[in-house]
């Protein structure tokens, strides 16, 4: 058995994880459903989320829908309640220093734009989509392997704009002081969040109720850490309809 919640796990959030992750492991195990002790967020993303025996995990919906669906069992898609969109769904901050004095996002088509991976729905397929609508994509591109190591980039000049996951923006505001250095210029349409996801052939519906209790149950300092408010059943076919970048792009 395997599970992780490393999605926007942070040393700040660890602790509240953990006791969330005891309170799923208890409401699973009331339903006849094992888990693992121990949360595995240490392990490669991909090597969790494909895993025959994953009891549990968080991923971003562009992988889900390019890679992962048909080998999954989608459980269901936690509430942050993101400012502006519906229950379950999140979209991304285009983040840029605060004393830059460029002010719309066609301002920025030849800024360097960093991103935490190709395959990120927020931090790369969501951007790309809102820049195209406004005719062009950035050609000055750098990667920088996480949300928090774009938005510090673009604070230290490393870099001119970055996309953040609306939760991960929250986070960095919270704990971060170079959050100070920047501004939001503007924000994506709304998308599903990051969904759930168990092995294929698990028990969807007591998982889901395992979730959702145990969502109730957490504390409400730990509840306020966590920024969870829910849990919502968005269907499949509402992640797979949301494009993609072609490759290469």
């Amino acid at each position: 058995m395997i599970a992780s919640l490393m999605m926007y796990l942070r040393p700040e959030t660890a602790g509240a994880t953990a006791r969330y992750w005891a309170l799923i492991r208890d409401e699973l195990a009331t339903r006849g459903i094992e888990g693992p002790k121990e949360l595995s967020n240490e392990v490669e993303e991909f090597a969790v989320w494909k895993a025959k025996n994953l009891t549990l995990s968080q991923t971003c919906g562009m992988p889900y829908r390019l890679w992962l669906h048909d080998g999954v069992t989608l459980i269901g898609t936690p509430d942050f309640a993101v400012e502006s969109c519906p229950p379950g769904y999140y979209n991304s901050v285009f983040v840029v220093r605060a004393d830059d004095p460029r002010e719309t996002i066609s301002d920025f088509r030849t800024a360097r734009f960093t991103y935490n991976q190709t395959f990120s729905q927020s931090g790369y397929a969501a951007p790309y989509a809102h820049c195209r609508a406004e005719g062009f994509w950035f050609e000055d591109r750098s990667q920088s392997h996480g949300h928090r190591n774009s938005a510090q980039t673009v604070a230290e000049g490393r870099a001119d704009i970055a996309a953040l996951d609306a939760v991960s923006w929250r986070l960095i505001q919270r704990y971060d002081a170079f959050a100070d250095r920047l501004r939001v210029l503007d924000s994506t349409g709304a998308t599903p969040g990051l969904p759930y996801i168990a092995a294929a052939g698990a028990d969807r519906a007591a998982t889901f109720a395992a979730l959702r209790d145990a969502i109730t149950r957490l504390t409400p300092e730990d509840a306020d850490t966590l920024g969870l408010r829910g849990l919502v059943d968005i269907p499949k076919a509402a992640y797979l309809a949301v494009p993609s970048p072609p490759p290469g792009a």
